[in-house]
């Protein structure tokens, strides 16, 4: 056997080497994970929706009853806070007034949720439905291991929406000035007797 047709064979089995190792590199690498059906990513969004979001009804409800397993917290300015806020909230403020947010103040935020008690439901609200406020806060929060649900609605709607959100056969036995106070202090909800529409358990509103 000539040089040549040696060096072709080696060149050959060599190559054959390789290729196999390549392949077998190749095979073995993860491989990037499916992307989820849509049946996966609705449930996933409910569950985060159920998980997250506090029906303003339902905390109503609770309110009605005096239940305290809550606290409810107004992400507002002080001033805007001390005018008028739903009662029973206390202040940890994500606004210096009005119009200037804080959110660089993580440190301040995240220490003065981390006092608050750890064996209720921390309950945030900012000012409208579409503020994005409380979900900023709550991603800051959530970084630092600290997890807050978020009220379905804002301070627009529980103040000046109140038909919006309420049963309409509420509309009459209701007002949102039974829900909200003025001052620093929080304030206490009264308790009352009042038929509600929502079930009890999991599933209630």
């Amino acid at each position: 056997m000539n040089q040549t047709l040696k060096t072709i064979i080696l060149s050959a089995v060599i190559g054959g080497i390789a290729g196999g190792a390549f392949t077998l590199i190749v095979i073995r690498q993860p491989q990037p994970a499916a992307a989820p059906t849509t049946k996966q990513l609705i449930e996933e969004f409910y569950l985060v929706e159920n998980a997250v979001h506090v029906s303003p009804h339902g905390l109503r409800g609770k309110m009605d009853k005096g239940d305290q397993s809550f606290i409810l917290v107004d992400l507002r300015s002080p001033q805007e806070y001390e005018k008028e806020h739903i009662i029973g909230a206390i202040n940890i403020y994500a606004y210096r007034d009005p119009n200037t947010s804080v959110y660089e103040e993580k440190d301040r935020i995240v220490e003065a949720f981390r006092a608050l008690p750890k064996d209720k439901d921390i309950i945030v609200y900012c000012y409208s439905t579409p503020c994005m406020t409380g979900r900023k806060i709550g991603k800051i929060l959530a970084e630092n291991d600290i997890f807050v649900k978020h009220l379905g609605i804002g301070w627009n709607e529980w103040r000046h929406f109140w038909t919006l959100w309420n049963h309409e056969h509420e509309w009459r036995t209701t007002r949102a000035e039974d829900y909200i106070t003025k001052g620093k202090e929080p304030g206490t909800p009264k308790v009352r007797e009042l038929p509600s529409p929502c079930g009890a358990g999991e599933l209630g509103c």
